[in-house]
């Protein structure tokens, strides 16, 4: 009998914001999957996954997503990544793959998940909680109030992209806000007219080194950073 794929979202960083249903996939599957992006690199969703799951005696495996911009080596990628899953499925046991934040986020799964299925295994998908969501809590704001708007961004890279979404919404979340970014998320909002109080960084939450509050272009910020912007 063949084994089943679960994609799970381990949640920011706190390991008690777990979801009980991932916590009890995980106990059950025989295997743990670890995207990464170079082999042997440290996992953050492993890290939060090991405080509250005993994976002694489970097969732990690192299943490759290049990042190179040639889209036809990525593709390739996936596939041998997809080879490697449906090589455990055959063989009967249950594959939990992990991934920091919510499955549905930003995330490498989903291009599994298509391509598990198209093999004709099982798959399902466990949600959970993203950054900017426990990253609000934290903070005790709200994303969004009333009949107002809220918009997800990946990065300031794209100006064009940032500069529409500020102009169009009146809340905006802005992810992965590492290395140069956050001076020109700063730029951004200097040139709408945006006070950069209006700006609130939510920086590896659930982990070492937190930081939340307003920004400070003194500070060095990783890609496990998110800016939420609440213009009003």
């Amino acid at each position: 009998m063949a084994g089943k794929l679960y994609g799970i979202g381990v949640g920011p960083g706190d390991p008690g914001l777990l979801t009980l249903k991932a916590k009890t996939i995980l106990e059950n599957s025989e295997v743990i999957a670890i995207p990464v992006k170079v082999l042997g690199e440290h996992s953050v969703a492993m890290d939060i996954v090991e405080q509250v799951v005993d994976v002694s005696g489970k097969k732990v495996i690192e299943v490759l997503f290049s990042m190179n911009p040639d889209d036809d080596v990525r593709v390739q990628c996936r596939a041998e990544a997809g080879k490697l899953l449906t090589d455990e499925l055959e063989n009967g046991r249950n594959i939990a793959m992990i991934t920091i934040g919510d499955v549905s986020v930003y995330s490498t799964y989903m291009y599994i998940n298509q391509f598990i299925e198209e093999a004709g295994f099982e798959t399902e998908i466990i949600p959970g909680i993203p950054s900017f969501c426990s990253g609000a809590a934290l903070a005790k704001l709200p994303l969004m109030e009333g009949r107002e708007s809220l918009v997800v961004i990946p990065s300031t890279q794209d100006g064009d992209l940032l500069s529409n979404a500020l102009g169009m919404f009146e809340n905006v979340v802005v992810m992965k806000v590492g290395g140069s970014s956050m001076q020109k998320l700063a730029e951004a909002m200097s040139e709408k007219g945006i006070e950069l109080s209006k700006a609130t960084v939510l920086s590896r939450i659930g982990l070492e080194g937190e930081y939340i509050g307003p920004v400070d272009l003194s500070k060095e910020y990783n890609y496990l950073t998110t800016v939420i912007i609440k213009k009003k």
